[in-house]
């Protein structure tokens, strides 16, 4: 019969020789990767550090942006549309993408506040048309159409509204709106008055455009 005293010294025996083979198996594991573990390492600091880099670069230069954008707002305020005109124009190229964007709107607002109709459209349409974020081109798309009211095919005017006057957007009073003035234009009646019925009866209409509807409405005589 084994003794117990046998049986703890073997039971030693076993882990120390557990323990032997696992530091023999970490040391050659180490020699065959450890090269690839220091390699591993460097390129993640040097990825963390290079992010940090790029995160306080895009931080100054959205900065600047901000800047050059504030002094572009506060010399249209003076009158001074020309050096305002200039600077909006390098932040279109050299801005970060939001400033570009509001860079572009801003001299689109300009051309449009000195009767250059045509050029104010035609940049709305560029940005509608552009990648930037969903709310910068559905505001240049709802401008554009109304620019074009006077001077498009009511086609192409609805082709710019439709969009925005689905339920889920935002904009959607103001784009139905211009349907029915669109609508109105190549002589449907029928299908403006419709338009501007429902905006009339929408509670959650701006009161200003459902009183505006309710007139157009009464002009048309509720044409059914």
């Amino acid at each position: 019969m084994t003794k117990p005293t046998d049986d703890a010294a073997t039971d030693l025996l076993i882990k120390e020789v557990d323990e032997d083979l696992r530091q023999e198996r970490l040391e050659s594991l180490w020699k065959r990767y450890g090269g690839l573990f220091v390699t591993a390492s460097a390129v993640l600091v040097v990825a963390v550090a290079g992010f940090q880099g790029w995160n306080a670069w895009d931080s100054k230069q959205r900065q600047q942006s901000s800047v050059h954008f504030n002094e572009a707002t506060r010399l249209i305020e003076q009158g001074k549309r020309d050096q305002a005109q200039t600077i909006l124009g390098k932040l279109v190229v050299d801005g970060t993408s939001g400033y570009r964007v509001l860079a572009e709107l801003k001299l689109a607002d300009l051309s449009q506040e000195t009767g250059d109709l045509g050029a104010a459209a035609a940049l709305y349409e560029k940005i509608a048309a552009s990648s930037a974020d969903a709310t910068y081109r559905d505001v240049a798309r709802l401008k554009a159409a109304y620019l074009k009211l006077d001077s498009a095919d009511p086609a192409a005017i609805e082709k710019l509204a439709e969009p925005l006057s689905v339920e889920s957007s935002a904009w959607r009073h103001s784009a139905r709106e211009i349907l029915a003035l669109a609508a109105a234009k190549k002589g449907d009646n029928a299908k403006a008055a419709d338009i501007y019925r429902k905006i009339a009866d929408d509670q959650a209409a701006p009161q200003g455009l459902r009183a505006r509807a309710a007139e157009m409405l009464a002009a048309l005589g509720g044409a059914k």
